[in-house]
């Protein structure tokens, strides 16, 4: 994660569907769908100001240690979250088999 981000606070946006995460005043979230125990990642989005530092990589770590610290099971339809979980296959732990 980069460190210049790690104490931000990732949001989860229930009214929206997002977690999201600010930096100079900028959002980036992930569009989520929620049932007991089991969270749908359906797309990522980070502003074109934001683009290239790192903030959707971080966005995407944060939301998965929530994840994994509120005992959910993921079903990542996002492609940049399944070729995130390519790249780091310890949090196919998370993933609904």
């Amino acid at each position: 994660m980069n460190a210049d981000y790690e104490p931000l606070p990732l949001i989860k946006n229930t009214d929206e569907s997002h977690f999201e995460l600010t930096v100079d005043g900028y959002t980036a979230f992930i569009l989520y769908k929620e049932r007991p125990g089991k969270i749908w990642l359906i797309h990522t989005e980070s502003p074109p100001e934001l683009a290239g530092r790192g903030v959707a990589t971080t966005l995407i770590e944060k939301t998965l240690a929530y994840l994994d610290e509120n005992h959910f099971k993921l079903v990542p339809l996002c492609p940049m979250i399944v070729a995130y979980i390519k790249r780091h296959p310890e949090w196919n732990r998370l993933v609904v088999e």
